[in-house]
């Protein structure tokens, strides 16, 4: 049972590991050192765990904060799969959402992206018939992307003698492709605007227009929704809720209303940490797994900081995007409401993303670059059990941290009438966008409220309100302190900056952390694992 600190709990002052962020990485983290027999110690600040897959319930609704759809899930040898039920003793259950899982809508014109390899490229080959070869080439260089991405990060798990020995042959083929840019790769097969406009319309999903983004995490991405998307069944909590048993078992605990000051550091070494209120837990191993920019700016000591040279190598990474979502509750049924359980993606009609992302920062009355509508409600098979007559919708866009920072000194539900007016322009603006492409549902809202990068940065504690932890240009991943291992000894680092964007990326990285810490390949025993 996941217990609050601000109550009496029973706890122990010494742990074998304590993980500080219970975000997927360093709930994956844990529970990999848990069947290791660990006893471990997960700290979140946050009144609920399970970071970017946590819920919020208001006003008789729940919704989902980031979790909107998981791909390769459905396949039960897939990684991905067996990770998870690896870390859930096969507890949590997945919905598939169907042929279609991602609508690009461009304009006036959609685009369907449906679900199986052959399947995909044909249904692309329809809109653009002139354009099958570069399609199929395309799909070629998506496959060669990931085939060269194991060795890549299995490279940041090696302590740093193999590191120095073999890193540089493992790191070599994946950087190839993350040394170029979404956009470099695509003109390299197609001049076709549209198709390029297509092919990136999943770009929301990792933050960064074509001309900006690595073509390796472009890739991956697309890799991971190519057998379709699915939905955690229960709601994406269902994911903290199953791997909290398995971190019981010995004798660990996840604890919430938790905030940790800094990490006690002895002789270089990590010994445990302090908490705000000034109590101390000790551990053998500490993790953190608060993104990189938290970690090195505010829970190491900065006379220790500054002696690794820690903030220097912030200089050479970026915070990734910041966003707004609109949270919309409705008195009927998915069913009643048509809503389907594939996201929308909608675009501007002119331009190309990234200049279309360019008008838009200089001007944020300018068209909303990107426009993505997710129907949970309608995802989830379980939901109208749990909520009869009631739907959930989400609506996100980009929107700078700029545009909010003068209100980030102010209190949560208290940022004043200006801040709120901003808020209520916003909201329209993004129904507006949803009652175009579904008109019946105008009239239907019985209640919406918006999050901008203030709320993800009082309940995530992003710096700037990022949603995927560091950019993923070209230049991130050539950056090799990215890593778990750390210049501090038994101190290490987890969650999306160290892997990729995402859940998927997150997760990976508490394996790639775990293996680290345990000085052994443990994607081994995923595969041996029978549940």
């Amino acid at each position: 049972m996941i217990q609050s600190y601000k109550r009496k709990f029973k706890t122990e002052e010494n742990y074998d590991t304590i993980v500080i962020g219970s975000g997927i990485g360093g709930l994956t983290t844990a529970a990999f050192l848990s069947k290791e027999g660990q006893k471990v110690l997960v700290l979140e600040r946050h009144y609920t765990a399970g970071g970017f897959t946590h819920v919020f319930k208001r006003k008789g609704y729940e919704w989902d904060v980031g979790i909107h759809y998981i791909g390769e899930v459905q396949r039960p040898n897939s990684a991905i799969r067996r990770i998870f039920d690896y870390i859930t003793d096969g507890k949590l259950q997945w919905a598939d959402m169907g042929r279609v899982y991602d609508r690009i809508i461009i304009g006036e014109k959609e685009y369907e992206l449906v679900k199986g390899i052959e399947n995909f490229k044909e249904q692309l080959a329809q809109y653009f018939p002139e354009e099958e070869k570069a399609i199929d080439e395309y799909v070629d260089l998506v496959f060669a992307v990931v085939k060269s991405m194991g060795s890549f990060f299995s490279a940041k798990a090696l302590p740093p003698f193999l590191s120095r020995l073999l890193g540089g042959k493992m790191r070599k083929k994946y950087l190839e492709y993350a040394g170029k840019t979404t956009d470099e790769v695509l003109r390299s097969i197609t001049q076709n605007e549209t198709l390029i406009k297509v092919l990136t319309g999943q770009y929301g999903d990792y933050g960064l227009p074509p001309k900006q983004s690595s073509f390796a995490m472009h890739a991956t991405v697309v890799r991971h929704y190519f057998n379709g998307g699915s939905f955690p069944v229960g709601g994406s909590s269902e994911i903290v809720n199953t791997i909290d048993p398995l971190i019981e078992r010995t004798s660990g605990t996840i604890l919430i209303n938790a905030e940790v000051d800094k990490i006690l550091i002895q002789k270089n070494k990590a010994i445990g940490v302090e908490m705000a209120d000034g109590r101390k837990f000790y551990a053998k191993y500490v993790v953190s797994s608060t993104g990189i920019f938290n970690t090195y700016e505010k829970l190491i000591p900065k006379a220790i900081a500054e002696k690794h040279g820690l903030k220097k190598q912030l200089q050479k990474i970026n915070p990734s995007v910041a966003h707004a979502c609109l949270y919309i509750g409705l008195k009927e049924s998915p069913e009643a409401l048509q809503l389907p359980k594939n996201n929308l993606w909608i675009y501007p009609e002119k331009g190309d993303h990234d200049s279309i992302v360019a008008n838009y920062l200089k001007d944020p009355k300018a068209p909303f670059p990107v426009v993505y509508i997710s129907f949970p409600a309608a995802k989830d098979p379980s939901w109208s059990e749990r909520y009869p007559n009631r739907s959930t919708i989400d609506i996100i866009t980009l929107l700078p941290f700029d545009l909010v920072k003068k209100w980030q000194d102010t209190q949560w539900m208290k940022r004043g009438k200006d801040y709120e007016q901003l808020k209520a322009e916003i909201s329209d603006r993004l129904l507006e966008v949803l009652f175009k492409q579904m008109p019946h549902l105008r009239g239907k809202i019985d209640h919406s409220e918006l999050s901008t990068p203030l709320t993800t940065q009082n309940f995530v504690n992003y710096k700037k309100g990022e949603i995927y932890g560091i950019d993923h240009t070209p230049e991130r991943f050539k950056q090799k302190f990215l890593k778990p291992r750390t210049p501090i000894k038994n101190f290490y680092l987890t969650g999306q900056d160290i892997v990729s964007a995402g859940v998927g990326g997150a997760m990976f990285s508490g394996v790639v952390t775990a293996s680290a810490m345990q000085g052994k390949n443990l994607v081994k025993k995923v595969f041996r694992n029978k549940n």
